[in-house]
């Protein structure tokens, strides 16, 4: 776990890395072009996050041949946004960008992203025009997720906006005190503040492999961005309650004039009970569900665990463990 770095950088580079050992090279690859051509002193950090195939020994590989890039290997699988986490709590660089290792963010959008940052922003992120080699459904549900997050929350999170961006010293620097384990890392950099602006890019298809974040994974991330960042699902549950008790009463009013009228086939005090059981079942599973969801996101909170631990490190020093015993 020796650390090889001496002057600070002025870009780290943060890559999560979860079964990409096939595009590893060409990201190291075309990385290397911009950031040499760029003219700017930098490190690459690799995060694995728990990989199953040979990510990890290539990562190994390309911090073997090259002493500007760190490898750092998770213990297991802690999810992509503590991956992000972990590289930047271990970047030194003045500023940091965060970028997926699939090639669906171009490296060659840096500089102009280093420009904002010299222009003045603290924050630069990537916001997408469009989403090439992605399905439908999936572009139909991120245009919804991020249009339902920003109506639902106090921050004001840009839309098409992923994880890809340059922060400053500073802005990484307060990130790294928030510790919360449910992690929303976009909507952390939009709560931080400072000045923030977009560059607009076209995003590509994957280089190889498989999404990482099939439609379960995508849905535990929408929850976990509302819920962190607003309470309005508390808010929606009595709204539900409210509006499903109207529907009773307004249902036990029908009933009672079909049967004062005349109306026939209704066995005595049956149809009533159904619909009001029914109705205020839906009801209290809600609101029960949407409390679950936030004293969950509480029990994992006040367990304080650590947000990930460090098996072994490549030209970087890993966070120091307690001794045994």
């Amino acid at each position: 776990m020796s650390d090889t770095r001496t002057d600070v950088p002025e870009i780290s580079v943060v890559l999560p890395v979860y079964n990409e050992a096939d595009g590893l090279r060409t990201l190291y690859d075309r990385l290397v072009g911009v950031l040499d051509g760029f003219g700017r002193s930098y490190e690459i950090i690799f995060v694995n996050d728990g990989s199953r195939d040979g990510s990890w020994a290539g990562i190994m590989a390309l911090a073997n041949a090259d002493p500007r890039v760190c490898g750092v290997n998770l213990s297991r699988n802690f999810g992509h946004q503590i991956a992000i986490t972990a590289g930047m709590d271990l970047s030194r660089g003045r500023t940091v960008v965060v970028m997926d290792s699939d090639l669906q963010d171009p490296p060659e959008l840096i500089p102009e992203l280093y420009a904002k940052y010299a222009d003045g922003f603290d924050v630069a992120y990537a916001q997408r025009r469009t989403r090439d080699g992605e399905t439908r459904f999936k572009k139909l549900t991120a245009k919804l997720f991020y249009r339902l997050i920003r109506r639902m929350t106090s921050i004001d999170i840009p839309v098409d906006t992923g994880d890809f961006r340059l922060m400053s010293r500073r802005v990484v620097d307060d990130l790294k005190r928030l510790h919360e384990h449910s992690r929303f890392v976009r909507g952390l950099v939009t709560w931080v503040g400072y000045n923030q602006a977009p560059v607009f890019y076209d995003r590509k298809p994957r280089y190889g492999g498989v999404t990482k974040y099939p439609f379960a994974k995508m849905l535990r991330f929408a929850i976990d961005g509302i819920t962190g960042f607003s309470s309005e699902p508390l808010r929606f549950g009595s709204h539900a309650g409210l509006l499903f008790a109207m529907a009773s009463l307004a249902l036990m009013i029908g009933f009672m004039v079909y049967k004062l009228a005349g109306g026939q086939g209704l066995v005595p005090g049956w149809t009533s009970l159904i619909v009001v059981l029914l109705f205020l079942g839906g009801v209290q599973l809600l609101a029960v569900g949407i409390l679950g969801e936030y004293i969950g996101r509480i029990y994992d909170e006040v367990k304080r665990r650590p947000l990930y631990l460090v098996r072994d490190a490549v030209n970087i020093d890993a966070p120091e463990r307690p001794p045994h015993g």
